[in-house]
């Protein structure tokens, strides 16, 4: 690794990714598939070097927000299905289709868009129809003859061509808390479909479990899941945190910048919180909420210095952080801290970072910035890396 990367940098284990995936597709029945959801940059994790193990590993579908998601894949060598899961302006039909990937939709008046854009550029956009069945976002609202028509029209218009519909689970991972209402989207969606393969429409893959669903609720696997944070080790919920065991893909690094010893009564950061009730050594950490550490984890996380607890003092800064070190030994400039992961056998989950901040995982590693290298491992030897500062892989 070069010295420009030892500021901080992010540690992403393929090992643990690969492992990950198998642990999901252990779940399945042979005949379901995997659609392995990376958008935002693969929860953080680097997505070409993660999709790419995906795809190796046999994936047959991409779920991403965008097109600008979709099309960084096809740039990266995906070959495989690619469903955009949220919004894609209509007038961009064309790239849809010269790029061969799959538009959910929505809304009828969506639909006739899109339509009528595909029809202008003389192509055919493939499509999924999105259901609402309780998660009261986008989608065709469950139940209802208007939105059963509604679904129909835009299954049958001119420039589109439907294989598959889907729907999004609210509560899955709220454990038996979550099961009612759960059994209830799962019943609403099949007799959504039940409706429209009456009308004589038929859909070649119907999908709705995410993460938590996929764990926990197999009857519902149906043609295709769509498993998200789980592929980067990370528990859906708290509830789901010992269901199976995954790895989590993910460590943050940092190094020390400098140690200072500090007498009692001295102040440390932006708005002087922190005052030393005794004679402090603190090491000054190159990482702040710039790169995504979170400024509310001001005095509440540690870091991770030769395998002891270090706590923040002070204020979280944009470029720095401060570490109370004095009960670290053998503490010196350069050496590595660790903001979560594992040192010298002690591990500092990113859920408890989460928690800290009253947020949950996915937020954590999706909010590591793009100043932060992402530095790959495979077996244990380094075999890429992502600097988007730079625009760089190698």
């Amino acid at each position: 690794m070069s010295e420009f990367l030892k500021r901080t940098w992010a540690e992403i284990d393929l090992n643990a990714i690969e492992g990950n995936y198998k642990q999901v597709r252990s779940l399945l029945a042979p005949n379901v598939k995997m659609m392995c959801v990376v958008k935002a940059d693969a929860y953080g994790h680097g997505v070409e070097f993660v999709a790419n193990t995906h795809q190796r590993l046999g994936a047959e579908w991409f779920g991403v927000s965008n097109i600008e998601e979709a099309l960084q894949l096809r740039r990266c060598g995906i070959i495989k299905p690619i469903l955009i899961l949220g919004y894609t302006p209509p007038e961009r039909a064309d790239e849809l289709y010269k790029l061969a990937l799959t538009q959910a939709v929505f809304s009828l008046e969506y639909a006739q868009e899109l339509s009528e854009a595909a029809i202008k550029y003389r192509v055919n956009v493939n499509i999924h129809l999105k259901v609402d069945t309780g998660m009261g976002r986008i989608g065709f609202v469950s139940g209802g003859l208007q939105s059963l028509d509604e679904a129909e029209k835009a299954y049958l218009m001119q420039g589109l061509s439907c294989e598959g519909i889907f729907t999004h689970f609210a509560v899955a991972d709220d454990g038996y808390a979550g099961r009612d209402y759960t059994l209830r989207q799962f019943a609403d969606f099949k007799a959504f479909i039940a409706a429209l393969e009456a009308r004589g429409l038929s859909f070649k893959l119907r999908h709705c479990c995410n993460s938590a669903a996929t764990i926990a609720y197999s009857e519902m696997h149906l043609d295709m899941v769509r498993p998200g944070i789980i592929l980067y080790g990370l528990a859906p919920s708290e509830k789901l945190l010992k269901a199976i065991p995954f790895l989590p893909a993910m460590q943050l690094r940092t190094v020390i910048s400098m140690l200072k010893t500090i007498p009692a009564g001295s102040s440390v950061s932006y708005g002087r919180l922190f005052v030393a009730e005794r004679q402090t050594v603190t090491a000054t950490v190159p990482i702040g909420y710039a790169d995504g550490y979170p400024r509310p984890l001001s005095g509440k996380m540690d870091m991770l210095v030769n395998g002891i607890a270090a706590p923040i003092i002070g204020r979280i800064c944009m470029d720095q952080t401060i570490l109370d070190v004095t009960d670290v030994p053998e503490v010196k400039s350069g050496m590595q801290v660790t903001v979560f992961g594992t040192d010298k056998g002690v591990t500092l989950p990113v859920d408890r970072l989460a928690a800290c901040t009253g947020t949950i995982n996915y937020e954590m590693v999706c909010l590591i910035g793009k100043r932060v290298p992402r530095i790959f491992y495979k077996d244990g030897n380094e075999v890429g890396q992502v600097n988007y500062i730079l625009d760089t892989k190698v």
